[in-house]
């Protein structure tokens, strides 16, 4: 018997309901922090599973995370990204808390963001950083935050607030359905991305932020991970909006070559020769490239429809949280 999901009342959450979820930490030269992070959440979170990913550390983080109760698992290719499709094929849970492994991220939120996500049947919750710290990020961070949020924005007409944030909650048909490609720390914006293309229900809950430990650093490059996420967007930009941009550049090129080409019809109509040959080849060039790339564009608007609909259908596909419908 089916049961309609938005007529159920969630029942209220018990300390047992947090053994279906399962705190993924990846992990790169964190032995600073790594224990506080799993110490916090073990508080937060009695009963869950704890997953350390170590990336290749050169410190004690691998041996820290052991003899701290956590599951330890190694991801010998760098990058975030790397780490995340490892830990997604990996691990098995109903619901699945992203949190970074430097202790800047709340721990005490983690109980109400489940009961959030429970209550409302989101699938998707991410964590936006608040607090005192969280106007600390280095400027190029803030300002590459802030554009990337503005375009995510535009993009798909949706109200998010923080795309960089690697505080998420998320349920096990999104984790299971998302077919990752990024390898660095553009994950967190593919991540917003796939959310937002198959349409799962999304919120939001502010969490407070906070500073790293003093010997602590940031694994994040201002250019060349900003870079990287800024050639992520572009990437999804056309493959999301076909039409717009290989139309738009198009149309452009056709509206450069037909002004290109009216002074040499003039002048044919005029003198009844064409002096300037190169001037005409490069106009009709143009006109021509402007046709492929409008034809272009509505071809791959049609593949970019059927991607699409077959990752709603992946989504779709995946058994729903055990804990999120009581029949």
């Amino acid at each position: 018997m089916l049961v309609d999901a938005t007529k159920q009342k969630a029942r209220p959450l018990t300390k047992s309901d947090f053994s279906n979820v399962a705190v993924l930490v990846p992990c790169l030269d964190e032995a600073v922090s790594i224990a506080q992070v799993i110490g916090d959440f073990r508080g937060a979170l009695p009963g869950a599973k704890i997953y350390v990913f170590d990336n290749g550390s050169a410190d004690d983080t691998v041996r820290i995370a052991r003899e701290n109760g956590a599951i330890v698992r190694v991801e010998p290719r760098r990058g975030k990204g790397n780490v995340i499709a490892r830990m997604f094929r990996d691990v098995e849970a109903d619901y699945f808390l992203l949190v970074d492994g430097d202790a800047t991220y709340d721990a005490a939120a983690a109980p109400q963001m489940i009961e959030k996500v429970r209550t409302e049947f989101l699938d998707v919750l991410i964590g936006v950083r608040k607090g005192s710290y969280a106007g600390q990020y280095r400027p190029g961070h803030q300002l590459g935050n802030s554009l990337f949020t503005m375009i995510i924005r535009l993009l798909f007409n949706a109200q998010v607030s923080d795309v960089l944030s690697g505080y998420r909650l998320m349920s096990r048909r999104f984790v299971k359905s998302f077919p990752v490609s990024a390898r660095g720390f553009e994950i967190e914006t593919e991540l917003t991305v796939h959310m937002l293309e198959v349409g799962v229900p999304f919120g939001e809950f502010p969490a407070e932020y906070f500073n790293r430990p003093e010997t602590s650093e940031s694994k994040l490059n201002t250019w060349k991970d900003g870079f990287r996420i800024l050639r992520t967007i572009a990437t999804l930009v056309a493959a999301e909006r076909p039409i717009a941009v290989f139309c738009g550049l198009g149309m452009a090129s056709i509206i450069v070559g037909v002004l290109a080409f009216l002074p040499v019809l003039a002048e044919y109509n005029a003198t009844g020769v064409v002096p300037r040959f190169p001037t005409l080849i490069a106009s009709t060039t143009l006109g021509i490239i402007g046709l492929i790339a409008c034809f272009g564009g509505l071809v791959l608007d049609g593949v970019t429809r059927t991607r699409r609909d077959m990752k709603k259908l992946a989504f779709l596909a995946q058994v729903q949280p055990s804990g999120a419908v009581r029949r």
